[in-house]
């Protein structure tokens, strides 16, 4: 797919060498569109996209939204089992991408084996209430549950995404986070909408993401744990001019502040903390000017928050601790299976799951999780979806997963496993390797605990409050 900008036309998106103005991007999408269109995609269709992160993601899921139908997003990092498991819950009736996993279970039209030819066609504007995108998230129970959300939503969603970063098209920044996730298609459709200058990036790797603020002068960075904590402990931060940046900004995981303040110290750029879902892409946010390490921020433009007691269900007051509850025209449609949707709302408040409190100001502060997900560099792993893994060894008896404090990754994933007394030995390496082979590699365990049994209450439901006391120390500690 070629991609060098027409001459005199603005630069919208640059990868590697090549670069796109928004006029190439428009009519790539325009000329996939038809193909897919040959290959049957109709309005109201789901098309699984299962990409690298490179512009042809780009063009692919403009390509769907101009047909009226709805991209299911495939993380690239996913083993067989969840693929399977994701095909069987959105049931997409057509496929586009370059991974070959995909291949091996439905048609794909592969990106690279077809050029796409630009055009200039026009298609009807889709519906604002079908639906545009579906990612996936996770429940405290079970696999992976598929968001949906609308045109108007994601809409909604890029709208006070760009409000509440005072994006303008003056600004320029970089996206090295997967796309399949909702941040990163939220970056790269509020960039675009907005006309800020991109660049994507095939993977991450901190020195060319260092290299670049100062080469392309980015002035909003786009960060998640890992990627701050590298920063911080880069041994040569300072040889890097990064006096084009306005801002960080720190999404996916709770703020470390000894970690923001070691970047701010060493680069002079500040932090603007956020805190968003799959579910409500943009949930609250710091001010960008005037922003504190010890909050998430206030309610996004757009959104309205309430704290519920978790004894009582009652709305709580100013400073009370309860489950953050919001209501936004970005909130998502509902999940697929749909029988998973009425538990996450409360008479049409979206139930967040995270457990805080908020002052007299409407600065809001999470304290723990009503749910018992596990966030790892922003992505969701169930316990639930780990422990299936694990009691499939013949060595382990009974099992419980949960996670704790990370420095690198906001938490990490523990395995507590009793072992079974009947079957030979079985070591952590090697049940870490098997869940590695099953599932994506952030679900695996960094440590795994050997116990004599797992404490269950009376209904079989795993105490992991007292695994995490008896054993929560960090990994390899």
């Amino acid at each position: 797919m070629s991609g060098r900008s027409t001459r005199g036309e603005r630069t919208a998106l640059a990868f590697e060498e090549r670069e796109y103005s928004a006029a190439r991007l428009d009519a790539l999408a325009g000329g996939l569109a038809l193909t897919l269109a040959r290959r049957g995609v109709r309005p109201g269709d789901r098309v699984a996209l299962m990409c690298s992160n490179r512009p042809e993601f780009v063009v692919a899921v403009r390509a769907i939204w101009r047909l009226g139908a709805a991209v299911v997003l495939f993380s690239p990092a996913w083993r067989r089992g969840e693929v399977e498991h994701a095909l069987k819950i959105t049931e997409p009736a057509h496929a586009v991408g370059d991974h070959p996993l995909l291949a091996e279970l439905m048609p794909v039209l592969h990106l690279d084996e077809e050029p796409i030819e630009p055009s200039s066609a026009t298609f009807p504007e889709p519906a604002p209430g079908a639906d545009a995108v579906l990612v996936f998230s996770s429940g405290t129970t079970g696999l992976p549950k598929a968001v949906r959300h609308t045109h108007a939503s994601f809409r909604a969603a890029v709208r006070d995404w760009r409000a509440t970063l005072e994006l303008t098209g003056r600004d320029r920044i970089q996206i090295a986070t997967p796309p399949s996730h909702i941040l990163g298609l939220l970056n790269i459709e509020t960039a675009l909408e907005t006309g800020a200058w991109m660049r994507l990036h095939r993977r991450f790797d901190l020195d060319v993401l260092l290299r670049t603020i100062e080469t392309d002068r980015i002035t909003v960075e786009m960060a998640v744990a890992p990627i701050a904590l590298a920063i911080a402990s880069h041994p040569k931060l300072e040889s890097f001019d990064l006096s084009s940046l306005r801002y960080i900004m720190w999404g996916a995981t709770p703020v470390t502040p000894e970690v923001a303040e070691t970047v701010t110290r060493r680069t002079g750029v500040g932090w603007v903390p956020a805190y968003g879902a799959s579910e409500l892409p943009v949930i609250a946010c710091n001010p960008v000017r005037g922003a504190r390490l010890d909050s998430v921020g206030r309610a996004a433009p757009g959104v309205t928050l309430r704290v519920v007691s978790l004894e009582t269900g009652a709305v709580a007051g100013p400073g009370e601790t309860g489950e953050i509850q919001a209501r936004s025209a970005s909130l998502m449609a509902g999940y697929l299976p749909a029988d998973a949707t009425a538990a996450a709302f409360d008479d049409g408040w979206y139930r967040t799951g995270d457990v805080g409190h908020i002052d007299a100001g409407g600065w809001v502060r999470l304290t723990d999780r009503a749910k018992e997900m596990i966030k790892v560099r922003g992505f969701q792993v169930a316990p639930a979806e780990v422990e299936a893994v694990l009691h499939g060894h013949p060595g382990v008896a009974d099992c419980a997963v949960y996670g704790i404090p990370d420095a690198a990754d906001g938490e990490a994933v523990v395995a507590a496993v009793a072992p079974a007394g009947s079957a030979e030995p079985v070591g952590p390496a090697e049940l870490i390797a098997l869940v590695g082979d099953r599932l994506a590699s952030y679900k695996r365990p960094k440590e795994v605990v050997f116990v004599g049994e797992i404490p269950r209450l009376p209904s079989g439901k795993v105490l992991r409050r007292v695994l995490k006391e008896r054993h929560g120390r960090a990994p390899g500690a």
